[in-house]
């Protein structure tokens, strides 16, 4: 695995030894970020690109993936001087610098996981010839690659759709959830970094605006790291990190798993609470999640507050 030293991708902050490990019998690489996310000057670049997506140059989106990150060239470097001595690579995203430019000395023998997805920068120039470069594809649903067949010249490029795997404890116990927690009440849940792009502040919107309406005991818990401030509201719950352990857990107990974002290449948890015959409760406006939603017959999805209460209510 070459992969780098960080651990956050808000900051790329280095965290992790740079160089060899040996991490239940796979060799693992990490290489150093030059520097954390300069989140001022990613904003700036980003306020200039959205003001007029249609005419951002090439060099204002290369300068938005430099910024975007994570910024390690030893990695690329390595990938350009060592690439003969490995069979193939199987390279993860789309959309940050290190895959990108990888991408340019591996494409032959590269298999692209691309987790491809509507949104903005999937529009950038830029990828319309990066896409062309790898020896075959791996999408993750359907919905990916009609998507990347529609958006770029990659037809004749070998693909199969394959999805994920999701391991699943033998046993759960929403008991063991409850005691540890103090949750006494029913709840909802949600697993995931807690910022804009998954979906908040919406999600606390639409769910205050439902404790307004419907006067019972629901909370909605919370699991995963805060970039976004959590409202002070006595029905939300924020657990933080949590253990694999509580997290299965967690699901088991939940009365619906909710997923309020809007750009989802695939949701493991969501797939994680359906084998715990956990309904789900969704964006609609995720093509992804929404379909997951209609071919399983295992959750709802919702467009606004409206939608999101008489759905929650159902469920």
């Amino acid at each position: 695995i070459l992969t780098t030293t960080a651990i956050d991708n808000i900051t790329w902050e280095n965290y992790y030894e740079a160089g060899v490990t040996n991490i239940n019998g796979v060799t693992v690489r990490r290489f150093p970020i030059e520097h954390a996310k300069d989140m001022d000057a990613f904003n700036e670049i980003n306020r200039q690109i959205f003001e007029n997506p249609a005419k951002a140059t090439c060099e204002q989106e290369w300068k938005w993936i430099e910024e975007q990150g994570p910024l390690s060239t030893e990695l690329v470097r390595y990938v350009a001087e060592h690439h003969e001595e490995y069979d193939a690579f199987i390279v993860v995203t789309y959309l940050y610098y290190t895959q990108i430019k990888s991408l340019s000395h591996v494409g032959h023998k590269a298999i692209f996981i691309p987790t491809a997805h509507e949104e903005p920068f999937i529009h950038f120039g830029i990828f319309q010839q990066l896409f062309t470069l790898p020896k075959a594809y791996i999408f993750l649903t359907d919905e990916e690659k009609k998507l990347v067949h529609n958006l770029f010249p990659v037809r004749n490029i070998r693909y199969d759709v394959l999805g994920v795997g999701v391991d699943v404890p033998p046993k759960v116990s929403s008991g063991d959830f409850r005691k540890k927690f103090n949750i006494d009440n029913d709840y909802i849940l949600y697993v995931g970094r807690i910022e804009g792009g998954k979906g908040f502040p919406e999600l606390f919107d639409h769910f205050i605006r439902y404790k307004n309406r419907n006067h019972n005991d629901l909370k909605l818990v919370l699991m995963g790291k805060n970039v976004v401030p959590i409202p002070a509201h006595p029905d939300i719950i924020s657990l933080g990190f949590v253990s694999e352990e509580d997290k299965f857990n967690g699901i088991a107990g939940a009365k619906v798993l909710v997923q309020p974002s809007l750009y989802e290449s695939l949701s493991i948890v969501l797939l994680e609470a359906m084998t715990l015959s956990i309904p789900v409760l969704v964006n609609a406006k995720c093509e992804v999640m929404r379909s997951h939603c209609v071919r399983s017959n295992a959750g709802l999805y919702y467009e606004n507050a409206e939608e999101f209460e008489a759905a929650l209510n159902y469920l």
